[in-house]
C-alpha cells in the first residue's frame, strides 16, 4: 500500500550552513595571528646585519621623498584591491588583507600572500564558485606583466650596459633574460587551459599590472634619483632593470635585500649608489615591520575582544 502521509512546507525560512564554518573562521584567525607575528619576527632576523647607523645618516628629511615611498609601498596592494574591486566588488576592508598578502609575499615566500588572500576570501565573501580561479589569474598576469616590464626596462638600459664590471656574468644574465622571455611565451600559449578568467576580465588585470609595475620602477628611480641627484640617468636605468629581474625570482623572501646585495657586487667601489641600495632597502624593511607589527597588533586585540564577548 503506498504511503498516503502529507508532506507539509515549512512555514519558516531555512537554509543549510556548514556546521564547521566557525571552527575553521577561529582556526583562520589563530594562523593569521601567527603568520603575523612570524612575519615581525623574520624581519628582525633579516634586519641584523643592516648598518642602522649609516642609514639612518643617509635618510632624507624631504617630504617629497616620504610622500613618494608612501606611494611607492602602497601602489601594490592598491593596484590587487582595483582588480579584486572590478572582479569581486570587495570593499575597503579588503585593502588591509591586500596589504598583508604583500607583506607575506615580500617577506617571507613568494605565493605565500597568494594562499592567506584566497584564505581570507573564502572567509569574508560569498561567492558561487571557488575564489581560486580568480587568485591564480591575477598572480600569473602579474608575473606576465613583470617580465614584459623587465624587457622594456632592459631594452631601455642596453646602451649603459659598459657601466657596469659585467666580466663573465653575461651567460648568467643571458640565461635570466631567456627564462623571463620562456615563461611569458609558455603562459601565452597555455592561455586558453591556464586562466578561467573571461578574456576583457585578462586585459583589464594584465593592463593594471602592467602600468602599477611601470609605475612603481619608475617611482623607485625617482627616489634614487631624490637621494643622489647627480648620479647619472644609465645607472638608475641599469638598476631598475636589475630590480625587475631580481624581483621575478620565485620563492624568494625580501628580495629588496637580494637586490640591494647584488647591487653593491655588482657597484663594487661605487660606494654612494651602494649605500643608497642599502638604505632602500632598509626602508622597506622597517616599512614590513611596522606594518606587520601593527597588524599582529591588531590581530591579539580582536581576538582578545572576542574573547572577552565570548565569556560574558
Amino acid at each position: 500500500m503506498p504511503d498516503q502521509t502529507l508532506a507539509l512546507a515549512p512555514t519558516g525560512r531555512f537554509s543549510f550552513e556548514p556546521q564547521d564554518r566557525k571552527a575553521m573562521a577561529a582556526l583562520g584567525g589563530v594562523l593569521g595571528t601567527s603568520v603575523s607575528l612570524i612575519i615581525v619576527g623574520a624581519a628582525i632576523y633579516q634586519a641584523r646585519n643592516l648598518d642602522l647607523a649609516k642609514i639612518v645618516g643617509m635618510m632624507p628629511a624631504s617630504p617629497t621623498f616620504w610622500g613618494l615611498f608612501a606611494i611607492t609601498y602602497l601602489a601594490g596592494p592598491a593596484g590587487d584591491w582595483f582588480i579584486f574591486r572590478r572582479l569581486w566588488g570587495v570593499g575597503a576592508n579588503a585593502f588591509g588583507a591586500l596589504v598583508r598578502k604583500f607583506i607575506y609575499n615580500e617577506l617571507l615566500l613568494s605565493y605565500l600572500g597568494e594562499v592567506y588572500f584566497y584564505g581570507w576570501a573564502r572567509r569574508n565573501l560569498k561567492f558561487e564558485t571557488t575564489p581560486f580561479g580568480a587568485v591564480k589569474d591575477v598572480a600569473v598576469l602579474s608575473a606576465v606583466a613583470g617580465n614584459v616590464a623587465s624587457l622594456l626596462f632592459l631594452a631601455a638600459a642596453f646602451p649603459f650596459v659598459r657601466l657596469l664590471p659585467l666580466h663573465d656574468h653575461a651567460a648568467a644574465i643571458g640565461w635570466s633574460l631567456a627564462v623571463v622571455i620562456g615563461t611569458s611565451l609558455a603562459v601565452m600559449l597555455l592561455r586558453r587551459s591556464l586562466f578561467s578568467l573571461d578574456r576583457k576580465e585578462l586585459r583589464m588585470v594584465f593592463s593594471v599590472h602592467l602600468l602599477r609595475t611601470l609605475a612603481t620602477t619608475l617611482f623607485s628611480a625617482a627616489l634614487w634619483h631624490l637621494v643622489l641627484p647627480d648620479v647619472e640617468l644609465g645607472w638608475w636605468l641599469i638598476l631598475a632593470a636589475m630590480r625587475l629581474l631580481i624581483f621575478r625570482l620565485p620563492f624568494v623572501p625580501n628580495k629588496e635585500l637580494l637586490f640591494a646585495g647584488i647591487a653593491v657586487l655588482a657597484l663594487g667601489g661605487d660606494v654612494e649608489i651602494s649605500g643608497l641600495m642599502a638604505l632602500m632597502a632598509g626602508l622597506s624593511l622597517a616599512s614590513h615591520v611596522l606594518a606587520g607589527a601593527g597588524f599582529a597588533l591588531a590581530d591579539l586585540l580582536s581576538r582578545g575582544r572576542r574573547n572577552d564577548a565570548a565569556a560574558l
